[in-house]
């Protein structure tokens, strides 16, 4: 890789979760405008997360129609501490906090909803961490579990927030032990409750944890959702529905590519990091550049 060009600069963000890879590349000039010039995202399913992640950052490039040779600096965040071709690391926090300030400049918190595990974390309009609470990797608020319910059911990830939208009579599930919420499913259609009741359910018993997890974390404001399940559309909703049940002083939204706030976010702060060392005269080590 380069240093970085007088005027422009660019960077990659590489986010590798435990369910998908996330690469986005981003252009940032000497003025401090900042775009994103491309993103790919691509379900590991027992596949090698390292080659994935080589497979979705030769995309990205190809898509931005820039080289590796052109970038800067190659940032990972998530699970990417071991991908060889980066420059630097940075918590999973910090780059979605970053990444979500990008997608939603009036955010002042970002919900992630990942595979394993949902996050709150609170920042300030300058994308610094000021707090954060995080679900167990047990709790049936995660994606992986909901996946799981989607394939037992039948259906795809991509139908599931329609499906829900469409529940009129949901039922409640357990909010706390995936095992035991599973088992609720499997009761309910052996009861013959509709699908979209089910997930309606659900999503309803994901979002009332979601929203106890905000609240504990002191946030307030506009909410960007982030991560696999933002582009849940019936989950998003229902969170919307919770918080306005109990008139909590929140403005949930998403994003179309808020599924890669945290590569997006990983890439910035890549930039942020040379343009630092470059006013005070220090080059990236000789390995990283």
């Amino acid at each position: 890789m380069t240093g970085a060009p007088d005027r422009v600069m660019l960077t990659a963000g590489v986010d590798v979760g435990s369910s998908t890879v996330k690469v986005a590349i981003a252009e940032t000039t000497i003025d401090g405008r900042e775009r994103v010039l491309s993103g790919r995202s691509e379900r590991i399913r027992r596949r090698d997360p390292l080659a994935i992640a080589h497979e979705v950052f030769d995309t990205a490039l190809a898509e931005a129609g820039v080289g590796s040779r052109d970038l800067a600096y190659v940032a990972t965040t998530g699970e990417g501490e071991a991908v060889p071709f980066r420059t630097g690391h940075f918590y999973g926090m910090t780059a979605h906090a970053r990444g979500g300030l990008f997608l939603e400049p009036d955010a002042r918190a970002v919900l992630d909803v990942g595979a394993l595990h949902t996050r709150a974390v609170k920042m300030d309009a300058h994308a610094r961490v000021l707090g954060y609470r995080m679900t167990s990797q047990c709790a049936s608020g995660s994606g992986q579990f909901l996946e799981n319910i989607a394939r037992y059911l039948g259906v795809t990830l991509a139908e599931i927030g329609g499906l829900s939208r469409q529940g009129d009579r949901p039922e409640s599930c357990s909010s706390v032990c995936a095992v035991l919420a599973e088992t609720d499913v499997i009761n309910m259609v052996s009861r013959g409750v509709t699908i979209p009741n089910i997930l309606r359910g659900i999503h309803e018993s994901m979002a009332g944890r979601y929203l106890r997890l905000v609240t504990s974390a002191g946030v307030g404001g506009v909410l960007l959702v982030t991560g696999g399940l933002a582009s849940d559309d019936g989950l998003v909703e229902a969170m919307r529905e919770a918080a306005a049940g109990q008139k909590a002083a929140l403005d949930i939204r998403s994003h179309p590519h808020s599924i890669l706030a945290g590569a997006i976010g990983a890439a910035l702060w890549g930039g942020f990091r040379v343009r630092r060392l470059a006013e005070r005269g220090v080059g990236l080590p000789a390995s990283a550049a």
